[in-house]
């Protein structure tokens, strides 16, 4: 059984109002780590920059602005211009991200019929993950 959810995607980073760059993105889902999502941000550098952050903050966001913090979410437009803004803020700097929100939806759906919202938590062996923070055996 396939335990992982990918999809390619080019978001825009928003460099000044008015303009902006591609980024090509992968956003990344693993049932092994239920609770996040994966997206690589590939600038150019050797490896890409990757971002981890909860899966239902970026669900949440597809509806209505979420998110405190590093990491923020928000849909903007309608119909096929709707887009997902997403700002970003680290201690290097800050980025706000346009994302087509048809293809952050459609994926999405695929993660859910990996492992359905509310079922992470079946996924998880909580005594191991408490024996591996507490450097023990299970």
């Amino acid at each position: 059984m396939k335990n992982f959810v990918e999809q390619e995607c080019e978001m825009r980073l928003l460099v000044t109002p008015g303009h902006s760059i591609g980024v090509a993105t992968r956003l990344s889902y693993d049932s092994r780590d239920p609770y996040a999502v994966h997206v690589d941000f590939h600038t150019g550098l050797h490896a890409p920059v990757t971002w981890l952050f909860a899966r239902e903050l970026l669900a949440q966001g597809t509806f209505g602005p979420c998110g405190q913090g590093d990491v923020r979410i928000w849909p903007v437009g309608a119909g096929a211009r709707r887009m997902l803004c997403i700002a970003l803020d680290a201690p290097d700097g800050q980025a706000l991200l346009q994302a087509p929100s048809a293809v952050v939806e459609r994926w999405l759906q695929r993660t859910y019929q990996l492992v359905p919202p509310g079922h992470e938590t079946r996924l998880i062996d909580v005594e191991q993950e408490l024996c591996g923070l507490l450097g023990e055996s299970a």
